[in-house]
């Protein structure tokens, strides 16, 4: 990944740059289509599913019926590639690994927010996101070769090497919460790194829009409880960049745990300090110096921990930072809205930072609230 600085560009857009979305009906791809279609850089010019093809969008979000009027056409790379410079992928784990490809052959930038170029490590990928499949050739060469230039789109952490990509793995939700939360501990070896431990909640529309009994109401209200203990897809994605931050082999422990609520993630970090006398001021000294060209991140004051209803509907991300002497850990809570910042808002950010436009362009500041 190349560290250079990105070659200055135009500050706002001038022509509005063609964009197609690959999985539009999901909640995913609905954030994205209500965030571009108020984004004054572009023009979405193609929609495309499997199972809602042929169907109006305003038929499947009538909300959105005003505001968009297009018709959700097929998975074709052709034509996908013949009106859209630039293609976001809103689709389950495995299937933009076979899309993405001949969508760069064609020209295209592309933006993933799957799993599937996430990892630099293949035989990582392969383990935790096989599904199931037995080919022993999978994944193709040519998503091999795809992978090689692709690029971890956590704008924060990899801001330059973004703005030359041609092709984006958007991080997941809780990966985006929790390496927020620990990048200034480890970037400045103040913690021991065997000590991380992130424990992490998540809101229900972060299982997706389709039907499972797990994320049914009368599964989920009035409960709470962990899942993928000791075991979800999301740890090595987190280690994988936390030992590039630390520049050695790290591993961490993280639980997921299923609030009842519609959307949010809340990561509390707790990690051991190497030095004792860093007390909760020192800390906030680092963590501001190292977000402070990040427009998304917020460190809040002393004594101030941030609640997922504050950053509802943005791209923000908002810090707490606390020490406990007595046990000699620090403790960070991050927060941010799983749909914005962990999927369409982020994916959108990329693109701004792609283009050379201001990261804030066409993102919403202010939280649904109450």
């Amino acid at each position: 990944m190349s560290n250079s600085a990105a070659a200055p560009r135009p500050s706002h857009p001038k022509e509005a740059v063609r964009v197609g979305i690959v999985g539009a009906s999901g909640y995913g791809g609905v954030q994205l289509v209500r965030l571009l279609s108020e984004h004054p850089g572009v023009q979405m010019t193609y929609l495309a599913g499997q199972d809602s093809a042929g169907k109006r969008y305003g038929d499947l979000y009538p909300q959105l019926a005003h505001a968009v009027d297009l018709v959700i056409q097929p998975v074709d790379v052709d034509q996908i590639a013949a009106s859209s410079e630039v293609v976001f992928l809103s689709l389950p784990n495995g299937l933009a690994a076979d899309l993405a490809p001949p969508l760069l052959a064609k020209g295209c930038k592309v933006l993933d927010l799957s799993a599937d170029y996430r990892f630099r490590n293949l035989a990582t990928y392969q383990s935790w996101y096989r599904m199931g499949k037995t080919d022993p050739h999978w994944p193709s060469p040519d998503y091999r070769q795809a992978n090689e230039g692709s690029v971890y789109g956590l704008p924060e952490l990899y801001r330059e090497a973004i703005a030359q990509a041609q092709l984006v793995g958007c991080p997941g939700c809780y990966p985006t919460a929790s390496l927020l939360a620990v990048a200034p501990l480890l970037r400045q070896g103040l913690v021991e790194l065997d000590s991380l431990i992130f424990d992490a909640k998540s809101g229900v529309s972060g299982a997706g829009r389709a039907a499972k009994v797990g994320s049914l109401f009368a599964e989920v209200d009035g409960s709470f409880a962990a899942y993928g203990v000791a075991q979800h897809r999301h740890t090595p994605e987190i280690e994988q960049a936390c030992s590039e931050l630390a520049h050695t082999p790290i591993t961490v422990q993280f639980t997921p745990h299923l609030v009842p609520m519609v959307r949010g993630i809340h990561v509390t970090l707790y990690a051991t300090l190497r030095d004792p006398g860093l007390v909760g001021e020192d800390l906030l000294t680092i963590y501001n110096a190292f977000y402070r060209q990040s427009a998304w991140v917020r460190v809040l004051p002393r004594g101030i921990y941030p609640q997922t209803k504050w950053v509802s509907g943005t791209n923000n991300c908002m810090i707490g930072v606390e020490v406990d002497s007595r046990t000699n850990r620090v403790i960070v809570l991050s927060v941010i809205d799983n749909l914005m910042k962990g999927q369409a808002g982020q994916a959108v950010q990329c693109l701004n930072i792609m283009m050379g436009w201001p990261e804030t362009l066409g993102l919403p500041r202010l939280a649904f609230y109450p």
